[in-house]
């Protein structure tokens, strides 16, 4: 019990801190409008570093993990700071898994084994 109240402040501390480096987002971005996933490697006036991939390719990514076929992997990305919408972070809302609990849902791996 004692433990998870710890972890509970700890994510509560995390968060108030903003999203850091190493966590898993959603990034939105315009001119053109696009979304992409991954972990937040670096943000700054210049920009966002995202090791990641199109949020449109994530559901084919999983499938090609979970059949063990060759597949493109993630990349390292930069977006400037400009075409930046907005950037969340990946988490779990009411019953719906985050995209990273729903990948090691349905491969069965870790995805720090792919970031």
């Amino acid at each position: 019990m004692v433990e998870a109240n710890l972890n509970k402040t700890e994510e509560v501390g995390n968060r108030a801190k903003g999203i850091q480096p190493g966590a898993i987002v959603i990034l939105v971005l315009h001119s053109p409008r696009e979304k992409c996933w991954g972990m937040l490697d670096e943000i700054s006036a210049a920009g966002i570093f995202l090791r990641g991939l199109d949020l449109n390719a994530f559901d084919d990514w999983v499938r090609t993990v979970m059949h063990d076929e060759p597949f493109m992997g993630l990349s390292d990305q930069f977006f400037p700071m400009w075409r930046v919408e907005r950037i969340s972070r990946d988490e779990r809302a009411g019953g719906v898994a985050s995209l990273a609990e729903q990948f090691e849902q349905r491969t069965r791996r870790s995805i720090s084994e792919f970031l």
